[in-house]
């Protein structure tokens, strides 16, 4: 019993002792007596109730703006990533032949704008043509094709055949009706006074495409193999145009000079030259044009149909209409000879960088001539993209690699037809 008592007092001098150590630690989890670190502070001030209802109705105004749509962008190859508005774009409308399937933009967004007019049916022009300027841009993303359909084309087909081929590009198709009332408008019902309609088209586009200041405009029928970046990127200066001279075609050729100085004499229209006209001028390649819209005359198209009128120029059998030439006479700042369009079986030899091609006249010889052991006439075809010849196929089944089979098949046959 001693022991016992004993041994249960020294316990609890034990526990008496560990309690009295606990209550002198400054600050102790277990003690429900806690001292304060720094008792000169003061507690931490309550927010007032108007300052909590103001951060509430905050948050909330702020979490419903995200429901408002977008105003501005930043595209993504742009390297400044400069914000731009989207107000300055003017969305297409889909459904007839006049309205666009994708948004045009102007030059402010950095776009490369290229403008194509197209007589024929075959969409094999347009690709070609954008597979080859795709395909020799630095920058293929920032390429924007605006397409000139003919009426009988769909321009939904149209347009989705070639997003199929291109799906990464920028595509506009447009019908053509509108700028033929256009043109016909301005020269009052006179079937255009004799000019090809492919030479006032470029001239005629900026009133009706305002969201386009500054384009280039380039015959279908071609192969590019430069850059179009270099070509956009000219200094025009005080100009609005800029083309190439083409000097194996002189403007005496076409007009009689003397004929042409007492215009120049008599005639005080702004667009007639205040010097006597060179009867050597090499005439301008209109097969591409750089245009400024901004800068454009005003009367560009008038003073091409009032040269065409002047000159009765709808009464004479040539393919080549000097009417433009003059109008633009002294009025455009001429490229380098390098953007000269060359024939395309001449691409081996020439530092041209555009070329053109007779495309009709490359199909009707592989259906029909089968002495013909060159292929020369052919060389577009390399640049036809991938499924071409499904996705462009015409509506019985025609297409561009089923006729080049019946033209091989033919040049088997050459040996047995040359003995026959």
């Amino acid at each position: 019993m001693a022991l016992a008592s004993t041994s249960s007092s020294a316990r609890q001098r034990r526990i008496g002792s560990r309690n009295s150590e606990e209550e002198t630690l400054p600050w102790n989890p277990n003690s429900n007596h806690r001292r304060d670190i720094a008792p000169n502070l003061s507690p931490n001030p309550s927010p007032r109730p108007l300052t909590r209802i103001a951060a509430f109705f905050v948050l909330i105004i702020l979490g419903l703006l995200q429901f408002l749509p977008a105003t501005h962008f930043r595209h993504p190859s742009d390297p400044s990533r400069t914000w731009q508005s989207f107000s300055s774009l003017s969305p297409g409308s889909p459904g007839d032949g006049n309205s666009s399937l994708t948004t045009a933009t102007g030059t402010d967004d950095g776009m490369l704008h290229i403008v194509t007019w197209m007589d024929s049916h075959d969409l094999w022009f347009l690709a070609v043509l954008a597979n080859s300027t795709l395909s020799n841009s630095r920058f293929p993303d920032l390429v924007y094709f605006h397409f000139y359909i003919p009426d009988g084309l769909d321009t939904k087909v149209s347009y989705f055949k070639l997003k199929v081929l291109f799906p990464y590009t920028n595509i506009e198709i447009l019908g053509q009706q509108e700028v033929k009332e256009k043109i016909e408008a301005d020269s009052f019902g006179e079937d255009f006074i004799g000019v090809p309609l492919e030479d006032i088209v470029p001239f005629v586009i900026p009133s009706l495409h305002r969201s386009l200041n500054r384009f280039m405009y380039v015959r279908p029928n071609v192969v590019m193999k430069g850059s179009v970046e270099e070509l956009l990127s000219v200094d025009l200066r005080n100009y609005a145009v800029a083309v190439t001279d083409d000097c194996t075609r002189h403007l005496d050729t076409f007009v009689n000079p003397d004929v042409l100085n007492a215009i120049q004499r008599s005639a005080s229209k702004p667009w007639v030259s205040m010097t006597p006209y060179a009867k050597n001028a090499c005439l301008p390649d209109l097969t591409v044009i750089v245009i400024d819209a901004v800068n454009l005359e005003k009367d560009m198209v008038q003073s091409i149909l009032w040269w065409s009128r002047v000159l009765n120029l709808s009464e004479r059998m040539s393919m080549t209409n000097p009417a433009v030439a003059l109008a633009l006479y002294n009025r455009y700042l001429k490229l380098s000879t390098t953007w000269l369009a060359a024939d395309l079986m001449s691409s081996e030899t020439t530092k041209s960088k555009i070329f053109h091609y007779n495309h009709a006249k490359s199909i009707s010889s592989m259906s029909f001539d089968a002495t013909s052991d060159s292929d020369k006439d052919l060389l577009w075809e390399k640049y036809l993209p991938p499924l071409a010849n499904q996705i462009l196929a015409t509506s019985d089944g025609t297409n561009f690699f089923n006729i080049k089979s019946t033209r091989d098949k033919l040049q088997k046959l050459k040996p047995h037809l040359l003995n026959l």
